[in-house]
This record gives structure tokens, sequence and C-alpha cells, in this order.
């Protein structure tokens, strides 16, 4: 095939395909531009998650009308005019490509009024074809509506994912704008539903309570650290509120939402020895360094960053949250009364499993002993996961750690991980119900006002008939919010707070998350945030009750998502290693 240039339909086609991957893309490049316009209010309409429409109108600068049909050309831009500029980049966008990407692949409208004209200005554009520029009347600013995107290419169209995740990018994105821009009016329509609001007092611990609730934007730990050249504001989450994920943790780098591998991994150092294996922070952090020490050049879509002195700025972020996490909560002295300390007077406590202890930070499974231990019996071992899946009666002896219960059996002893027990259990119960038809469901005295941030809020109103069947009564309450009426009785007594932010919680970018699921993996993501935690004393009643019940599973060696329950140790192998048998 011979060589040839490519019309630039195709060329534009192709450059769109590196800035404009989906409908939160569009959003991004929009609002950026929006913001370099210095405007104070910012209002998106998304229709269809985006396929439909969406539009972007801001109270900014504006263009001016014989500007209008240049501000669609590719490589246009008045934020950029010399090379040496690349090197010292202080807006959002300078490749002066979005507008060309879009208009390219969809049909869009662009209308703009300069505050020293009296009418403004449209142009349309359909598939990179411009249209005839018209006067119209429209209030200072630019309004742009993208219609039906990616309707000329078909093979990205089908690409796109579900309209739940789409939604949920959207979403996301403009939360996270809302947070560094705590100054500009943000305004979010999606299918005439407002998910997203704020009021532009550059108040960014209301936006916290507004996204997240206002218990966790209470807890919500500020940061303030200025050196020479670098400064870090935000928050950071204290080390009882973690997440499972890395998706709640949020970096600005002088104003540019970026996803940056080193930076994430700084704030998570910074947490080191502080948090469980497997649990992450919450932050919302803005640095602010010098233009010309970070390229923001590196990536069409401008999502990634690179540091002149990347050790430094790693340095930095980590000792200014480090700083501020032992300010907010000094580390304790570690001298811990093992043999003959005064013990603590008993509390009345009522027989069956306490919830009040309850919290968000679980324990990673412990290993009980070394290498070689493990090594010697590893067949012994085997040979009771060959075994029969029902448990002997065993006798209590008490707890561990607050973390397991020691039980014996006629076979050896029993070390049972408290956690995995009774999720294992509760599991099994609330689908044996769910296989009768038979959930009953406990009706609240007061109903429980959940906030969830907008991401989550069409996740989780696609999944209400779902909850409804497991025994949930939950209902939308304005805004983000969910206003739960009655749980199951299985779950009486714990937190229905935890029980909604199980489902949405946990769930990756590219899943579709719970639509997907089958009931069996929604109610074991229910019965494992519902469960007992690692760390909370159980009464002698309480531990005998769960042995009962363990006893009673059908699976009870290991929890529902596959982690084992217990740790055999038998009487042959305690006497090979107290010598009783010989020589090993």
């Amino acid at each position: 095939m011979p060589i040839r240039l490519l019309s630039p339909e195709v060329a534009s086609q192709i450059a769109a395909g590196e800035v404009i991957e989906r409908p939160a893309s569009v959003v991004k490049e929009l609002v950026e531009n929006s913001l370099d316009a210095s405007a104070r209010a910012v209002t998106v309409t998304v229709l269809e998650a985006g396929r439909k429409r969406i539009e972007i109108a801001d109270d900014g600068t504006g263009i001016p009308a014989p500007e209008l049909e240049l501000a669609l050309s590719r490589h246009a831009t008045s934020k950029l005019a010399r090379a040496d500029q690349l090197f010292s980049i202080g807006t959002l966008g300078f490749r002066g490509e979005a507008l060309a990407s879009i208009g390219s692949v969809s049909r869009l409208t662009l209308t703009s009024r300069v505050a020293d004209s009296d009418s403004g200005a449209r142009l349309k554009v359909e598939g990179g074809i411009n249209g005839r520029l018209e006067m119209v009347g429209a209030p200072v600013g630019t309004v742009v509506c993208v219609e039906d995107l990616f309707y000329n290419v078909p093979a990205r169209l089908k690409f796109l994912k579900t309209d739940s995740t789409e939604r949920r990018a959207i979403d996301g994105l403009l939360t996270r704008y809302a947070l560094a821009y705590a100054h500009v009016r943000f305004k979010l329509t999606e299918d005439k539903n407002v998910t997203l609001q704020t009021a532009g007092d550059g108040d960014r611990r209301a936006i916290l309570a507004a996204l997240y609730g206002v218990e966790v934007a209470k807890q919500m730990i500020e940061v303030s650290l200025e050196e020479e050249g670098l400064s870090l504001t935000g928050f950071i989450s204290p080390t009882a509120l973690t997440r499972s994920n890395r998706k709640d943790i949020t970096f600005f780098v002088n104003g540019r939402w970026v996803s940056d591998t080193p930076l994430t991994t700084a704030l998570i150092q910074a947490y080191h020895t502080l948090l469980m294996v497997g649990r992450y922070p919450m932050a919302a952090l803005f640095l602010e360094i010098t233009p010309e020490d970070v390229d923001v050049n590196v990536h069409p879509a401008k999502a990634e960053v690179r540091f002149k002195n990347q050790d430094r700025v790693f340095s930095f972020v980590q000792r200014a949250a480090r700083r501020t996490l032992l300010a907010y909560a000094p580390v304790p002295s570690v001298a811990p009364v093992l043999w003959g300390g005064a013990s603590r007077p008993a509390e009345s406590r009522q027989v069956g499993l306490d919830w009040s202890m309850a919290s968000d930070v679980e324990r990673q499974t412990l290993n009980v002993a070394g290498s070689s231990f493990e090594t010697q019996n590893q067949t012994e071992a085997d040979n009771v996961q060959r075994s029969t899946l029902n448990l002997p009666l065993m006798r209590l002896i008490g707890q561990i750690g607050q973390t397991y219960i020691v039980a014996e059996g006629p076979d050896g002893l029993y070390l049972i991980d408290q956690h995995a027990a009774h999720e294992r259990v509760l599991f099994e119960k609330l689908m044996a119900q769910h296989d009768q038809r038979k959930i009953p469901s406990q009706s609240l005295l007061t109903p429980v006002i959940v906030q969830l941030p907008p991401q989550s809020t069409n996740l989780l109103i696609s999944q209400l008939p779902t909850l409804q069947h497991f025994g949930f009564d939950v209902e939308e309450f304005g805004g983000n919010s969910f206003q739960v009426r009655a749980i199951p009785t299985l779950f009486a007594g714990a937190d229905p707070a935890s029980a909604l932010r199980a489902l949405v919680e946990d769930f990756e970018e590219d899943e579709s998350p719970l639509q997907s699921e089958v009931e069996a993996k929604l109610a074991g993501r229910v019965c494992k945030r519902l469960a007992v935690k690692a760390g909370q004393t159980l009464s002698p009643d309480e531990q005998r009750a769960l042995l009962n019940d363990l006893e009673a599973c059908e699976s009870p060696r290991t929890c529902p998502h596959g982690r084992p329950t217990m740790i055999h140790l038998s009487v042959d192998m305690l006497e090979r290693q107290f010598g009783r048998r010989g020589a090993r």
C-alpha cells in the first residue's frame, strides 16, 4: 500500500482518540477551559451518561466572536505562544486540542460572549466540519453543548462502559474539581437529577461534608506545610478512617488533577505501621510547586506529570502527612502489661455478639508460627483440609489478642479467627433465609440518614430493589442521601450506614458494580462489613455462642471469601513439638 497523507477528518479522529476516551474526558477538558477562563460558576448537564448530551456553561471571560471559529481549530490556544513556555505552564489547558478533538467526534455547539460585547456568537460543528457563525443573545461566558458523542466513531461508542460506570466517572471527576476549586460554584445535573451542588464559598470542609457526610468531614485532618518552592494543603483521614482501595486518594498539582503513583506512595508511606495491611487512607491534597520544577506536557490528556526533583517532592509529601498524623494522634509508648498487671473490671454484657465495638478497620490474617514450623506440619494441615468439613464439638478455652478464640476438640487445639468465623455464620444464616424467601426485617426506631459520594449514589439507586429483597428498607432522601428505615433482623444492632457503604466501597473502575454480581456476593459483602472485628473483646458467653454457630455451619472452615476461619493443631503435632515422640 503506498504512503499517503491522511485526510484532515481521519487525522482529527485519531488525535481525538488520545484526548477524548469517554464522556468524562469531555467534561474534564471543558471544565478545565472554564476554570482557565476565571469562571466563578460552572454548570454541567449530562443526559444518558454523556452519550446523548453534555453541556458545560460558565460565567468566565468568554471568547470574542471573531475568534470563535479559530478556537475550534486544532492547535489554537490563548495560553501558549513560545516553546520555552512549555516548561513554566500555569494554566490547565495549553495544547489547543480539546475543542477540535471533541468537535471531530460529536455534534458540538459553541456559544460565547465577552463582557464588552452587546451580543454573543454561536458556531456549530458536526464531525469536525464547521457551520456558519451566528450572532445570538447570550449571557457573558461560554456554553459548550456536545451531542451524540462518538456518533461517527461506532467502534469507540461500542467500547464505552455501562451508563452507571460512565456516570460514576463523571461524578468522581466533578467531585475532585469541586474540592480543588472550592471558590467556584459547581452544579452537576444528570438526567434531571442534581447530584452535586457547591456554594463556592471556599470552604473545602463543607464540600467534604456534602460529599462524604458530616461525620467523615469532621474526622478529616487538615494538612498545611510550606517549604522553599513547595506548598501542601488539604485533608487526610485519621488512622481510624480507612478504605479498602486507593480510589479516595486525590492529588492536585498546581490546580491540575493528576494520577501520580509516587505521590500516592508517599502518602501511604506516611501511614506506615499506622494502618492495617490492605487498608488505605482518604485524602484530598493540593500541591503547589514552582511551574519550572514540574513538566505537565507528558501525557495527551495531561493526567500525568514529571517532577524535576522527584525525591524532594516525595519526601516533602511524606513528611507533611506524617507530621500531621503524629500531631493529631501521637504514637503511644509501647509498654503493655502482659502478665500480672492489674486487670480491668469486668463489664456487664448481654449474651450474644456485641456490635457496639465494630469498626471499619479489619485485621489481616496473622501467622502463628515460623516457616520451619509451617513446613513440618504442612502434611497435617493438608489432611485437615481433606477431611470432612463438619467440625467436632469443641470446648471453649478463651480469647487471644482480642482476635482469636482458642478451643479444644477431641483431636487437638483449634485457633479460630473470630471475624472470619462470624462472617461465615452470618452469611449462611442470611442465605438460608434468602433461599426460603423469608428474610425478616426490623424497623429502626429512628431512621438513619446515610450520605454517599455522588459517584456511589447511582450505583446504590440501581440496587434498591435487591436491598429490599434482602430485608433492607432504604429510600432516597434528596441529594446524595439515603434513609434507612429497616434492616434484616439478623443484623439487629449493627450500623446501617456500614451496610450501605459496604456495597459501594470496594468496586474498581472497570467493573459493572453490583449489576453483574450474584446475590450471594452481595450478601457476603454485607456480612463481611457487619461481622465482629479483630480487636473486639468478646465475653465467654459470646465466644461460646460463636463456636456453637460455627459448628452448625455447612462450610465452617472458610469465610465466604475463602479465607480460613481456623487453624488446627493436632495432639500428635503438639507431642512432637514438645519432644514426646522422640527425635523429629
